[in-house]
Parts: C-alpha cells; sequence; structure tokens
C-alpha cells in the first residue's frame, strides 16, 4: 500500500498549468529521484506532498500513522536557536510534550492543586503513549550521526552545516518517508559521500530531487520526471532513464510531425470554399475544429539553453605558472610548497573540503591575491572570464538585458550584431523576463543569466567557481559540451563529481594541512591515485612518561575492563575534538573573522590550541592502549 499518494492534482499560479492531473505513489522502502527542468514545479510538488500548499484539485492520501519529514532547498532565514534546539523541533508535539511535563513539574514545587495534578497526569499518559521519554537520547543520538556540535549557534554555522542541522531536524522523526530537495547543495565532496552512504542504509522511503547525477545514480532505485505538468515513471537506472526518455522524445516529435501535417492538409481544404460547407463535409469541417483545439492545448517540450562561448586570439602556450606557493590564514596553513604549470587548453579541476582554499588558489593564480611565499607568472595574451561562487558581479537593481549589455539593445556575438532579447533567448529568457530586475530571479535563473554574460565576451581563459549550483540536468549537460569544445584554457572548482569527470583533464586536489597535490584526469582518477601521493613524514607520538615510565617497561596483559572501555570511547572522542578544530580551521579561513573583537579573536585562537594540546593527549592515550592491547 502506497505511503504517499497523488490523485489527480492540478495547480496553476500563472501561465500553463504547473501540474495536470498529476499521479504519484511512494511505495515503503523506495528512493525515488524526482527530475525536471528548472521552474517544472518539483519544489512546489514536495511542498504539497507534506501539505505546505494545497492543490487547486485532486487530493493528497496518507497512509494513516505515517509521518514524513522535509528537507528545503534553501535554509529559512528566520531560523535561530542553537543547534540542539533546532534539531529537537523537528520532533514537533512530542517535543512539546516534554517540555510541557517539565514546566508543570517545576510548577508543581511552588502550586500543589488539583488542576495542575489532573493536567500532569494527562501529559504524562500522553507522553506514554507517543513513546516521548527518550527524545533527548533521540536528538543526541542524530547529532552526533551528522557530527554536529550541538551547542553552536545556527546562524554562526556555514552553508553546508546549516544544512546538515536541518537533515539532523528532518531524520530525528524518524519519518517512514523522507523528502530532500537539492541535499548536495553547498556540500563538499566528503560530506555527500558520506550523506550518500547514510541515505543508503536508511530503512525509509526516500523522494529526492537533485542535479548531482553520480548521487543520483548511487541512490535512486526509482526515477520519477516532472515534464509539462505531468508525472512519467522510469523503473530504471540513469543511464537507461535517458536511453528511454530520448526514444520517446523521438516518437513524440514523429507523431507532433504528423499532426501537423495533417493540419495543414486540412487547413488548405476548408479553403477550398463552397464545398466545405456541403452536408456532406460537415463532419470533416467539426473535426478540422477538434485539430485546431489539439493544436491549442498541445504543450511541447521547452527549449534548450543554446550556449556557445565567443571566439578569441590564442593565449600564450605558458597559461600561469606558480612555484612553491604558500598561502596561510592566521594559524590554518591553507597552501604549502605547491608548484604548478598550467598550459594552454589545459582543463583544470580544483576540488577540496570547504574552507580548504579552492577559492583562494584562483585567486592567487589570477593575481587577485598575493602568496605569501612563491611566486606566480602569468602568460601572454590572456582574456579571463571568471565566473564567481556568489555571483557577486550581478547587479541586483539592474535587468537582466542591462547585466548583460548595458543600455545597448545589440550585442557582437563572434563578430556579428545580435538583439540583445533574442541573445537572452538563447538561454531561455523570454523578452518580458530580460526586462525584469536581477533581485527577484530565482537561483536557476541566475546561474543562467551569469552564464549568459559570461559567454557574452571573447575569452581564452575561463575560471569557474561552482558553475554547477542551481542547473538543471540538461542545462548542466549543455554546459559540459561547451566546456569540452572550448579552444581555451579551464579552470574549475566543483563539488559535482560526474561534471569533473565528463569535463577536466587533471584535478588539483587541496588534502589539508596545506597539501596540495595534482593528479592527471577527475574525480574518479583522483580517487584511485590519492592513496599512492607520499605524504609528508609526520612526527611520531612519543608516550608521555606519565603514562609508560622508561624505567617500566611494557609487560604483556589484558586490558582492564575499565582500560577496554576507555579504548573504544577514544576514537569518538578524537573525532569529535577534531571536527571542533576543523570548524575553528574554517573560522579563521573566513577573512571577516578578523573584523571581529580582538577579544573574541584571541578567545577563539585559545580554544584551538586548547584543542590541539587535548588532540595530543588523547592521541597518545589512544596509541598507548592500542598498543598495549595487541601485545
Amino acid at each position: 500500500m502506497a505511503l504517499i499518494s497523488l490523485q489527480e492534482i492540478s495547480l496553476k499560479f500563472s501561465g500553463p498549468l504547473i501540474f495536470d492531473r498529476l499521479n504519484l505513489q511512494l511505495e515503503p522502502g523506495e528512493r525515488v529521484a524526482l527530475l525536471g527542468r528548472n521552474g517544472a514545479g518539483k519544489t512546489t510538488l514536495m511542498k504539497v506532498m507534506v501539505g505546505e500548499l494545497s492543490p487547486d484539485d485532486g487530493s493528497v492520501v496518507l497512509q494513516k500513522g505515517i509521518q514524513a519529514a522535509h528537507l528545503p532547498q534553501e535554509v529559512p532565514l528566520e531560523m535561530q536557536g542553537n543547534v540542539y534546539d533546532i534539531v529537537l523541533s523537528g520532533l514537533g508535539e512530542r517535543a512539546n510534550l516534554l517540555s510541557r511535563y517539565h514546566q508543570l513539574t517545576h510548577r508543581l514545587h511552588t502550586e500543589h492543586t488539583t488542576e495542575l495534578l489532573r493536567q500532569l497526569d494527562s501529559v504524562q499518559a500522553e507522553l506514554d503513549h507517543t513513546a516521548s521519554w527518550d527524545v533527548n537520547n533521540q536528538v543526541e543520538y542524530v547529532i552526533s550521526r551528522m557530527k554536529l556540535d550541538p551547542d553552536s549557534d545556527f546562524q554562526s554555522l556555514s552553508g553546508g552545516q546549516k544544512r546538515r542541522v536541518l537533515l539532523a531536524r528532518a531524520l530525528v522523526l524518524k519519518p517512514e518517508v523522507l523528502l530532500l530537495d537539492e541535499p548536495t547543495n553547498h556540500l563538499d565532496i566528503d560530506t555527500i559521500d558520506w550523506l550518500e552512504g547514510f541515505l543508503a542504509d536508511y530503512q525509509g522511503t526516500i523522494f529526492f530531487v537533485t542535479h548531482d547525477r553520480m548521487f543520483m545514480t548511487h541512490l535512486a532505485t526509482r526515477i520519477v520526471e516532472l515534464d509539462r505538468g505531468r508525472i512519467f515513471n522510469w523503473a530504471c537506472d540513469y543511464k537507461t532513464f535517458l536511453e528511454r526518455k530520448q526514444a520517446a522524445l523521438d516518437m513524440e516529435e514523429s507523431e507532433w510531425s504528423h499532426f501537423d501535417k495533417k493540419l495543414a492538409e486540412e487547413e488548405v481544404w476548408i479553403r477550398q470554399g463552397i464545398r466545405a460547407r456541403r452536408v456532406r463535409n460537415e463532419g470533416r469541417v467539426k473535426a478540422l475544429e477538434r485539430l485546431r483545439q489539439e493544436k491549442s492545448a498541445q504543450r511541447k517540450e521547452e527549449g534548450l539553453v543554446r550556449m556557445r562561448a565567443q571566439k578569441s586570439i590564442l593565449s600564450g602556450h605558458k597559461v600561469i605558472k606558480a612555484f612553491q606557493l604558500h598561502f596561510s590564514y592566521g594559524d590554518k596553513c591553507l597552501i604549502r610548497d605547491f608548484t604548478t604549470n598550467i598550459m594552454r587548453q589545459d582543463k583544470i579541476g580544483v576540488i577540496g573540503p570547504n574552507g580548504s582554499g579552492k577559492t583562494t588558489l584562483l585567486r592567487i593564480f589570477l593575481g587577485q591575491l598575493g602568496p605569501q611565499k612563491g611566486k606566480v607568472t602569468l602568460g601572454t595574451n590572456l582574456e579571463i572570464a571568471y565566473y564567481d561562487q556568489l555571483r557577486e558581479q550581478l547587479d541586483e537593481e539592474k535587468t537582466v538585458a542591462e547585466n548583460v549589455n548595458g543600455s545597448s539593445e545589440t550585442i557582437i556575438i563572434n563578430g556579428k550584431p545580435k538583439h540583445i532579447l533574442g541573445y537572452l533567448q538563447d538561454f531561455l529568457f523570454a523578452p518580458d523576463r530580460s526586462r525584469t530586475k536581477v533581485k527577484v530571479l530565482s537561483g536557476g535563473e541566475r546561474n543562467r543569466l551569469f552564464l549568459a554574460r559570461l559567454f557574452s565576451k571573447p575569452s581564452n581563459v575561463l575560471v569557474m567557481d561552482e558553475p554547477t549550483n542551481d542547473l538543471d540536468i540538461e542545462t548542466l549537460e549543455l554546459l559540459e559540451e561547451l566546456l569540452l569544445e572550448y579552444t581555451g584554457t579551464l579552470l574549475l572548482v566543483s563539488h559535482d563529481r560526474q561534471f569533473l569527470n565528463n569535463v577536466v583533464t587533471s584535478t588539483i586536489a587541496l588534502e589539508g594541512n596545506g597539501a596540495v597535490h595534482e593528479y592527471p584526469g577527475g574525480y574518479d582518477d583522483w580517487l584511485s591515485q590519492r592513496h599512492l601521493v607520499t605524504a609528508p613524514a609526520q612526527p611520531k607520538i612519543k608516550i608521555k612518561k606519565e603514562l609508560v615510565k622508561k624505567e617500566k617497561p611494557i609487560v604483556p596483559r589484558k586490558l582492564t575492563f575499565k582500560e577496554q572501555k576507555e579504548l573504544g570511547e577514544l576514537p569518538l572522542k578524537i573525532e569529535k575534538l577534531e571536527e571542533e578544530q576543523k570548524a575553528f580551521y574554517a573560522l579563521f579561513g573566513d577573512l571577516s573573522f578578523y573584523q571581529k573583537s580582538p577579544e573574541e579573536i584571541a578567545k577563539a585562537k585559545a580554544r584551538s590550541e586548547e584543542l590541539t594540546s587535548e588532540l595530543d593527549k588523547a592521541n597518545q592515550r589512544w596509541e598507548y592502549l592500542e598498543n598495549l592491547s595487541i601485545l
């Protein structure tokens, strides 16, 4: 029996129907990927499924007693509080019941009335009925699994950490159905890998929207596509889906071509005059009217983005030469002794965890930021186009057209004049939308606008910092094709593993503690080669005298029960300390941190030093117990 059933759902805001008598069922244990173009209504569909939005017609039926949790695509701006409280809020009424019980118990110390006792008995009975006594343990468990600090202030977290908190809030309810809207957005590759494994082991039903093709390939057991207001089911993997989808589109195009031919023949016939009005031909006239109505009702596939890069002069053979680069923010070393030569037509991917220094490395390459040690030499005849991660080059108060071409109505593309509205239609901006101010655009529209702006200028060096966020899969694949055909040099920061595999010729990986290495090939090639790179020799940790006295060598023996327990707990303790230390490294890598008060900066650095000391002690103790256990 379906956990959630959408029956004949219709919805319209303006223009064509968003949902046209749509039907969908989610069965127990499925992992269903929802695909669709930007603006097709994927996020709206999820809101309908969880009751945040009501359809104009049709019904949403939930199996009695099931719970569904929703991870939204955007982080709510108004969300306040620490991590623990926000995750706790995911339990809804159960958390409220426990809070109410504690309030009544506290009041009982000062007032002892019959009404108060009655309320307390009622709440206690409800807690028993809903098995809500173990709420705190549930919250702590899921926070630990997400590797979060329960006391951290939500607003101080990075975008990726905030997404983890929201995911923890969804999971703490232990829902039978989990709805995830772009769960990999703003997550680095390590976190995406972790999330894949976590969701692969999840026992409930998962319904998710993603533009990450590798994530979808690894997780989805079924694919559904939202296309022109209707749902199409594909019980197959992603590769098979693409083949079947193309075959279906080819068949649809053939049918419509036949339809258009028949309609044209009937239009010629009706114009022949009086013969068409004879009684024996009235049926044919009515049939023509029906054909016209069908033609009017046709909703053909939306157009594709037609991206093309403008031609430019050739750059010099050597584009960027970097020698023994070193760069740190505060106490955190991002880049240590990195040397590389980037040649014309190289396509370089840059990967690493959030806060590891990927954007910093790009800025050093481009001469926007000087290295603290080492030297960068730029080649000759460089025309650089830069696609920045935060899209800061867009003017919110100007229109789409003005952001691309100023006040001019004509743009020169590869030496030929073209009207700016026609150029923007290649990027799926209708004329009315081209006159809209940027501040009202969606994330996907902003990305398309930025691409339109980027490709309006000739370049022979293309620098792209996270270009794939918010792009639908079809636009993503078209961008891949364009970059493969691009004759200049490409520097690309991306967390999209499939995109890296399909585009880059080599990968620069920022691997922590200043280590930066370059590998031939894409993401999969990096995975297969990274263990071959010899890491700098790490100083051996000496066991302190107070733990092992030199005059008393370790005698083989079994660990005591207390020592066994300690050995089992130490890895989690070390992991928590390392996560806290990583958070400080990310903080120190943010330039805005150094705008805080001297007291705040000193306090953060002092805690970071304490963590280093605590980690040393914990590692030493773990090594001692581990060595003792194997003697």
